[in-house]
């Protein structure tokens, strides 16, 4: 059953650059160290071969945002860069004001390459800057210091109209007033975009071994719940809304490309390991590809793409989705867009008890949303509501 019309949609494209300089201890994202070199000219032609096999599936689509994601994409050369911007402008129509979004590393961050990243299109960087003291760099297993941080932040700025950067909290041993000061700093850099991520400890990573032996000692959830509350009054007082459960921005800078994710909006992922939401004879498909990069690089020589996941979704799996992500937003949720995905309401006895205890609120938009107090909890609540 069509229950969207695709082309009337916001549309992404995710292209997943999956090599870094090192692995961090804490990350489980598909990124891969080749000591070796990597022959970027062949990853251009696959990218580029899968980019046109993606199109053919969703044709008639306006690029409304583009994302590289990895990995280290500014380990990427520019001209990497404009060949898949120009490969994604062949193949699908490109809107004028179109955002293209490249994470960076402190690391890897020189003038002269962020000016040819701005040469191929890109005009928004994202930095892993993680943390601002070099201690706890060196404990998260950063190869970079926090004055090196501080000077890609400072490039990034007299390059790109629009930049953001990341910081973990709830750290081992983080203090509520270590990380207020550490915010504030932050806050004086940013020009209008932060992220801020609660350390979470994945399983198969370093960091979940040491945690399990207990010589990794994180906050507890009374302090965790602290640090937590502590970044959002010093957001607040800033004037840095959290947008999304760990995503601060002022009014009219949020990352359009992310709101493609927690919207339920459609995107094509597009290289190792990426994750796609894409439309096609009526019916919604999640995908993902082949997560090995040089795995990945043989399927799409031989097939087109790097599929290895290609699901129709029931109408249930795609409002729990909606359900999922669009919760982790302060603008909420549509309740008669959940009624037109599931063929069903949301239960209003649940609500009433949610609203109740204070955990839901109705905007004045008619959007259901998860109240600030109850966003450290949002897990349950979607849970409840899902039920």
């Amino acid at each position: 059953m069509t229950l969207t019309n695709p082309a009337a949609q916001a549309f992404g494209v995710y292209v997943h650059w999956p090599f870094c300089l090192s692995k961090c201890p804490y990350c489980d994202f598909n990124s891969h160290v080749r000591h070796g070199g990597i022959d970027q000219s062949r990853y251009v032609q696959a990218y580029l071969r899968e980019i046109e096999t993606t199109a053919a599936r969703t044709p008639g689509r306006t690029v409304s945002t583009i994302f590289f994601g990895g990995g280290t994409p500014s380990l990427m050369q520019p001209e990497t860069v404009a060949a898949i911007l120009d490969g994604i402008g062949r193949h699908w129509s490109v809107s004028p004001d179109v955002e293209v979004t490249l994470e960076a590393n402190p690391t890897s961050v020189e003038a002269d390459r962020f000016r040819g990243f701005r040469a191929a299109g890109v005009n928004r960087v994202s930095l892993g800057v993680q943390a601002l003291d070099d201690k706890s760099l060196k404990e998260l297993g950063r190869l970079h210091t926090a004055a090196e941080a501080l000077k890609a932040v400072a490039i990034a700025r007299s390059v790109f109209d629009r930049y953001s950067f990341d910081l973990i909290y709830a750290r081992p041993g983080q203090t509520a007033d270590a990380w207020s000061h550490e915010l504030r700093r932050a806050i004086a850099e940013a020009a209008e975009h932060l992220s801020l991520y609660q350390l979470t400890i994945e399983a198969e990573t370093p960091f979940y071994a040491l945690h399990r032996s207990g010589k990794l000692k994180t906050p507890d959830d009374d302090a965790a719940r602290e640090l937590y509350d502590v970044t959002q009054e010093v957001c607040d007082k800033a004037g840095f809304a959290a947008y999304e459960i760990s995503n601060h921005a002022r009014a009219g800078a949020e990352c359009r490309h992310n709101l493609v994710y927690w919207r339920g909006d459609e995107y094509a992922g597009i290289g190792p390991g990426a994750h796609g939401r894409i439309e096609s004879d009526g019916r919604r498909y999640a995908t993902a590809t082949e997560k090995r990069p040089e795995s990945w690089l043989m399927r799409v020589e031989g097939f087109g793409h790097g599929l290895v996941e290609d699901e129709a979704l029931t109408r249930e799996e795609r409002a729990d989705e909606y359900l999922l992500m669009g919760l982790r937003l302060a603008e909420g949720i549509d309740p008669q867009r959940y009624e037109a995905l599931s063929g069903r309401p949301l239960d209003q006895k649940r609500i009433a008890i949610l609203r109740e205890e204070g955990a839901v609120e109705t905007t004045a938009k008619g959007h259901l949303r998860v109240t600030q107090a109850a966003f450290p909890i949002l897990d349950a609540v979607v849970a409840d509501l899902a039920a």
